[in-house]
């Protein structure tokens, strides 16, 4: 069963950077893409930002092998292909983990008997929205969320700065450089990467999609509205990206952003992250 595509944007978080994000539909599957912020001193990949060049080719590489391959065989086909176009196109090997590049990730693929099956790293979500029912939240998003604006005012009040004001970076560096380390290490928390491996330490899970069912994928950046902002519980966020459009959530979200833009009402780490969302339609 088809997955119909509604709507769908990608905007970066900060318009004279590059958007980090990427999404990709392909019929039955659809997934997207959140890379990490770059932390180090100097970008190894062509494309704008590394974080940009991976989540770029994720997408890119997944919408390829959907044509036939199917779920948890596609992403492992694309997390090779990502693999051998990392030590391709790089300048140098990282020195530090911290310089590799690393994406959260949501994908979703439609199945035979009216089901989602999904496959998550990190932060992205899935709000599944059946007829005459709640949302379903796929993903870890709402959680992992407050722990992240708890760090950033933690921070903010050690340094004596506002969380996402402009000096927020150098005093910040250190302890972001430390948690990236130990990505897709022993003991550390996987996420979406150039290795092949990281397909085998995908998240799985899976939801009942009926034809009319509602599927919002997005990225961290654009689920703030529920999960920081609170303006919109699971449901109401996918009502709203049905009967309202993307783009004008999208306006709500940065009207929301800058009038906070130090980050003194909703402690984070910056004042716009590049936000991206699909919706999509069961049939």
């Amino acid at each position: 069963m088809p997955l119909e595509l509604i709507d769908a944007l990608s905007a970066p978080g900060n318009p004279a950077k590059p958007n980090d994000d990427a999404y990709c539909h392909a019929g039955r599957l659809a997934a997207v893409f959140d890379g990490a912020t770059g932390i180090a001193d100097e970008d190894l990949l062509p494309g704008g930002s590394d974080a940009a060049w991976l989540a770029r080719l994720g997408a890119e590489r997944l919408a390829a092998h959907a044509a036939r391959l199917s779920g948890h065989d596609a992403l492992r086909a694309t997390a090779a292909d990502v693999e051998e176009a990392y030590v391709r196109q790089r300048s140098r090997p990282p020195a530090h983990n911290y310089e590799t590049p690393f994406a959260s990730m949501m994908m979703v693929e439609s199945v035979s008997d009216g089901g989602l099956d999904a496959f998550w790293f990190g932060d992205c979500a899935a709000l599944v929205l059946r007829p005459g029912e709640e949302a379903q939240v796929v993903g870890e998003a709402f959680g992992k969320r407050a722990a992240e604006a708890n760090a950033a005012a933690r921070l903010a009040a050690t340094h004596g700065i506002n969380p996402a004001g402009a000096t927020v970076r150098r005093p910040f560096l250190e302890a972001q450089r430390a948690s990236r380390a130990r990505y897709n290490t022993e003991g550390g928390p996987w996420v979406f990467g150039p290795t092949r491996h990281c397909a085998d330490q995908v998240s799985r899970g899976a939801a009942a999609a009926p034809s009319g069912a509602l599927v919002l994928l997005a990225s961290d950046g654009f689920l703030a509205l529920g999960t920081d902002y609170l303006r919109y519980d699971a449901s109401g966020l996918v009502r709203a990206a049905r009967d309202k459009g993307l783009a004008v959530l999208l306006d709500e979200l940065r009207a929301i952003e800058q009038d906070d833009a130090e980050g003194v009402r909703y402690p984070r780490f910056k004042t716009s992250d590049d936000a991206t969302a699909v919706l999509l339609r069961a049939v």
